[in-house]
């Protein structure tokens, strides 16, 4: 299925910030009968889905997060989404992501690629917890932002799964209304850890491969899942895991009609595929 139509029916469900679980039938559906892939939830309503690949390559995570801002209160049914000559039009972040994740997973199975990990987080929003928690279940209670990746991580930890690199898909606003992808590669700067000179070099070795492939990516930065997944990761590892994040532009920004360009979305797909295409390391970077 086209990346935009995978865009679109992830765009049309009401995944709101602590009803993500409204995306797992989709996510079910889509993925079912790929050969060798799983899909384990991690509570409250994360997913990690597995894409087996080259056993002899280290592990590339995908990251996106399930869920949408509630713009409406009145938890309509179906969210709606326009495509445009040039753009499409609806609630668009995350689901850019989420699509292109699908996409790239589908597209994966059928190649001698590295190893896949899609991380599917719950409540990377703050805006439902900052402004309007009684649309949130229980008014928000026991709920953060950014809880999600925080406990995708801690899963892999935990069960010995820890990638070798993630890329997390999301949405920018840097670019007012004009075309562009933004890439950030400095999680530190967001999150309150010191990188060592393994992290830093490999971090710096996938800026260069990503801007070598794309060319013309807006270095940037800011606070999203990507930056929790560059701590929590390399939290006493013994491997330096990158961690970076690759977002189109969207505008405007946290609103019901968000806009993002087609050729964006297009622009990203193809870099992430060619960076799997080039994935040339055997091990993981030393920390």
């Amino acid at each position: 299925m086209h990346v935009v139509d995978l865009i679109r029916q992830v765009a049309e469900v009401p995944s709101f910030s602590s009803r993500e679980d409204r995306l797992h039938p989709l996510i079910h559906r889509l993925l079912a009968g790929r050969p060798g892939v799983t899909v384990e939830r991690v509570p409250e309503h994360n997913l990690l889905v597995c894409v087996p690949g080259n056993p002899e390559l280290p592990t590339v995570a995908l990251a996106a997060h399930l869920d949408k801002i509630d713009h409406w209160g009145t938890d309509p049914q179906r969210l709606a989404v326009e495509l445009h000559p040039d753009r499409l039009v609806g609630s668009l972040d995350d689901a850019v992501g989420m699509g292109l994740c699908l996409a790239l997973a589908d597209w994966a199975c059928e190649r001698e690629l590295p190893p896949l990990q899609l991380l599917f987080s719950e409540m990377e929003e703050s805006h439902g917890l900052n402004h309007h928690p009684e649309r949130l279940v229980a008014g928000g209670a026991g709920r953060e932002s950014g809880q999600g990746a925080s406990r995708l991580s801690r899963h892999l930890r935990e069960t010995g799964r820890r990638p070798a690199a993630v890329i997390t898909i999301d949405t920018t606003p840097l670019f007012r209304g004009e075309s562009g992808v933004a890439l950030y590669a400095a999680p530190w700067e967001q999150e309150p850890f010191t990188p060592g000179p393994g992290l830093l070099a490999a971090t710096a070795e996938i800026v260069e491969q990503m801007q070598a492939l794309a060319g013309g990516l807006r270095m940037a930065n800011n606070n999203n899942d990507y930056a929790i997944y560059g701590l929590e990761l390399n939290r006493n590892s013994a491997i330096a895991i990158p961690s970076v994040a690759v977002e189109p532009a969207i505008f405007p920004y946290h609103g019901p009609n968000e806009g993002v360009y087609v050729s964006d979305i297009l622009r990203v797909e193809r870099l992430i595929q060619r960076f799997l295409e080039t994935w040339t390391r055997t091990t993981p970077w030393p920390a």
